[in-house]
């Protein structure tokens, strides 16, 4: 069935190159789709187009509907094109006439791009806590474990003092940042096109602010034109911010990937959380974070993806949106996977100790040194170039005691003000 058919058969071919993989993508949205479905009916009986007993049948069908959505039972056979398609089929077939009311009013273009809308609203809370939890988890980390020292890199060279405070805590904040943009996309998301219909609007007298209310939007995408020029445009917004998240677990990953080497010995997990090799007895791989780290850079591709469909797109609907919603149901997947198991994982993660008593650390401390003879009222210049004369002749002689006491550092980590800023923005 297709809601477009005027009754000219559809040739086989071209119909299964079109509809695409919408009939599995569209199980994600099949709960929106029936949410807002009930909304526009509501709406269409509020203005005289169905009356009260009609409506109340249409919700009775649309009810069942939901029930084996949730039940996991609800399927979108090869016969249609969309859950759009068979939802109205659904209504038809145990309402006759009365099912064939339901898109009054409304088109296919306004119908996804709602159904799109709530499910974004939906994915992006859901992100959100998933974000939250790991959060928590690295906040409990970096208090455990922050008086271990590790040694800070810039260029992957030994470069200064660090701690796993220090380290499970810098993510922690980044999160921060990663939430700031997800909010930014829900407010996008949280935004009404219903009503919009094909992207010019309808002569019914429609109440788009009832069902805003309905649906619990925040605000009316007023613009109907602008509504459909918001298919990509949620997408983008979103994509920015699971890709912002991507970005911090991809890093974290490739951070425990190095220090679980046996050349750093950082860190590591039990046995039976990593794997092994099929000839090298000794091998212990970290092989979920290198498929965290591969997988969240997929992720991080999402806003290429998104940018290539859509951009010198002019104004109304184009066919073209059709292939965002599977870049954005399977990445959103993606990144809820990853979030999970990482949370998992680092829940089992196994510190080591006294890293920094090797003697290939020694000049970890050299700008503690600097600082010293700074202190002590030589100039920073003279100071530096006092100890690199030191480390060139081989007479370098380390300050292991490390005293950083400013926000941020190492001996004053912040952890309440960076858990109220997380609250502040979550």
């Amino acid at each position: 069935m297709e809601l477009w058919n005027k009754g000219t058969a559809m040739n086989a071919f071209v119909k299964k190159f079109t509809v695409g993989k919408d009939p599995i993508l569209d199980l994600r949205l099949a709960k929106y789709d029936v949410q807002a479905s009930q909304a526009h009916a509501q709406m269409l009986c509020k203005i005289g187009i169905l009356t009260e007993e009609e409506n109340r049948k249409t919700n009775q069908v649309l009810e069942d509907i939901q029930a084996s959505i949730e039940a996991g039972t609800f399927v979108i056979e090869e016969t249609f094109e969309d859950v759009h398609s068979k939802l109205e089929f659904t209504l038809t077939q145990e309402l006759g006439e009365v099912g064939k009311k339901i898109h009054t009013a409304r088109s296919r273009n306004d119908q996804v791009l709602v159904a799109l809308h709530l499910y974004a609203k939906s994915e992006i809370q859901n992100i959100k806590t998933l974000c939250k939890a790991l959060f928590q988890k690295l906040i409990s980390l970096s208090q455990k474990y922050k008086g271990v020292l590790i040694p800070g890199y810039t260029h992957l060279q030994v470069a200064m003092p660090s701690s796993f405070g220090l380290w499970f805590s810098a993510y922690a904040e980044s999160l921060i940042d990663d939430i700031i943009l997800l909010n930014a996309a829900y407010q996008i998301a949280d935004q009404n096109p219903l009503g919009s219909a094909a992207g010019y609007g309808s002569s019914f007298p429609i109440n788009r602010q009832m069902t805003t209310e309905l649906l619990d939007f925040s605000i009316l995408k007023y613009n109907v034109v602008a509504c459909q020029m918001g298919r990509g445009e949620l997408e983008k917004a979103t994509s920015f911010g699971l890709a912002a998240v991507g970005g911090t677990l991809s890093k974290l990953s490739a951070d425990i990937c190095l220090y679980m080497s046996q050349n750093f010995g950082f860190l590591t997990f039990p046995k039976e959380l990593t794997t092994g090799s099929s000839i090298m007895p000794h091998k212990q791989n970290p092989d979920v974070f290198e498929l965290i780290r591969a997988k969240c850079n997929q992720v991080q591709s999402m806003p290429t993806q998104v940018l290539s469909l859509v951009n010198n797109l002019t104004s109304g609907y184009h066919r073209d949106f059709q292939l965002l919603k599977e870049s954005l149901i399977e990445n959103v997947e993606k990144l809820k996977d990853c979030l999970t198991m990482c949370n998992f994982m680092l829940g089992h993660i196994q510190i080591q100790k006294d890293i920094l008593n090797q003697s290939m650390y020694q000049y970890l401390y050299s700008v503690e040194v600097v600082n010293d003879y700074v202190m002590n009222g030589m100039s920073f210049r003279d100071a530096y170039q006092k100890v690199g004369k030191e480390i060139e002749k081989g007479s370098f002689q380390p300050n292991t005691k490390v005293q950083h006491t400013h926000e941020g550092s190492i001996g004053n980590l912040c952890l309440e003000e960076i858990q109220a800023k997380f609250r502040k923005y979550y």
